[in-house]
């Protein structure tokens, strides 16, 4: 890794999703800040400041933050310091900074993560005046200097969206010093013997349905526990499954650092994602937990969705189920329990398989290679 800390440039990274430890925005967010600042960026993260409370505004509440935000940004920009590059994590709010960046002439990139759909699911008011968040987040896309999408399917989707070809693909990674098969547990709970292991959202389009669903499957291997960590709307379904099932363990929220720890010691990750999303599921899925249960060494257990279900044919690090089919997953978790060394051999292309391409190191390496060239007015397309 090279670096050029004697001539730092400055980028405004903009992210009006709190960065919520736990959440995937959370790891995205400061790893590739830490790697910028690797490459000898200044970055400055301006984000809502309720990321370290337990309480969220509501909608109304957040909006007022948004431009709260981006206006303490421009504050910034013409009083303290011009940045070279802005760097939006694309939200239909952030269209106050895209528009500064085009009157000031400040190239900025913008990072998609999803498809609009993906608005119409987290704020479901937005679905009644949908043209009016297409039209602000397209217009973005268009204004953008360059767009990074986080799989090869949002990328086509982002081209016929925006309607040009500054377009990169940089996936999510995963801290492989971190994320390691010989992580420690640090914790303070006690975990069964034998487990499975989901981490994220408690959300239906996470397939937690289905996880339920599977250990009443006769398939299911016995002695097999899943566990369950997160939080979400489906929290509460979570926490009646583990009270009447001795099989479903909820560990609630865990710190990230403990993470590691947890992931190496389960049989293998699950990530069985259902169609709830719509376009999510036709423009790819590169969920950050896939890259940090294979920097553990562990087998992992996807639904059958571009990008996540090819990668795993690719490097043969685990199993393709169905979306939806309680009956195979609780298949594929038996199989995985009786064939330990598959399930070893598995692990360990999978570990191999991001450390070499997949890390956050090699994720800044291509960001900070898109941002050059926008400093010295390279096109891209």
């Amino acid at each position: 890794m090279s670096s050029n800390k004697e001539n730092s440039q400055v980028v405004y990274y903009l992210c009006l999703q709190a960065t919520r430890e736990g959440q995937a925005s959370y790891a995205h967010v400061h790893e590739m800040i830490k790697g910028l600042q690797n490459y000898g960026w200044r970055v400055m993260l301006f984000e809502p400041p309720y990321r370290a409370s337990d309480k969220i505004p509501g909608p109304v509440g957040r909006i007022f933050w948004f431009l709260i935000v981006q206006m303490r940004m421009l504050i910034k920009m013409l009083l303290v310091q011009r940045p070279d590059i802005i760097y939006i994590r694309m939200h239909f709010a952030s269209w106050l900074a895209a528009i500064c960046g085009r009157l000031f002439h400040i190239p900025v990139v913008q990072e998609i993560n999803g498809p609009y759909e993906d608005l119409f699911i987290a704020w479901p008011f937005t679905r009644k005046a949908a043209w009016l968040f297409r039209w602000l987040m397209r217009t973005q896309m268009r204004w953008a200097n360059a767009l990074v999408a986080v799989t090869p399917g949002l990328a086509e989707w982002a081209k016929k969206e925006s309607g040009h070809s500054r377009i990169w693909v940089i996936p999510n990674g995963v801290n492989v010093h971190l994320f390691r098969s010989d992580a420690v547990y640090s914790g303070n709970v006690t975990l069964p013997e034998q487990f499975v292991l989901f981490f994220g959202a408690l959300a239906r389009w996470q397939g937690v349905e289905v996880m339920l669903e599977a250990v009443h499957d006769p398939e299911w291997p016995e002695g097999v526990t899943l566990v369950i960590i997160g939080n979400g709307v489906m929290r509460s379904q979570v926490e009646t499954a583990a009270k009447q099932n001795h099989l479903v363990v909820y560990l609630g929220h865990q710190p990230y650092k403990c993470m590691p720890g947890i992931i190496c010691r389960s049989l293998a990750a699950l990530v069985p994602t259902t169609d709830d999303r719509g376009g999510c599921t036709r423009t790819g899925l590169f969920p950050l937990k896939l890259f940090e249960s294979m920097a553990c060494g562990v087998p992992v257990i996807v639904t059958d969705f571009p990008g996540m279900a090819d990668l795993v044919r690719e490097t043969e690090c685990g199993l393709v189920i169905p979306p939806g089919d309680s009956k195979a997953l609780a298949r594929a978790v038996r199989y995985l329990c009786e064939n330990p060394e598959t399930r070893t051999l598995m692990g360990m292309k999978g570990r191999e398989a991001v450390v070499r391409q997949h890390s956050w190191d090699v994720r800044a390496a291509e960001t900070n290679q898109i941002l050059q060239s926008l400093l010295i007015g390279e096109n891209h397309g």
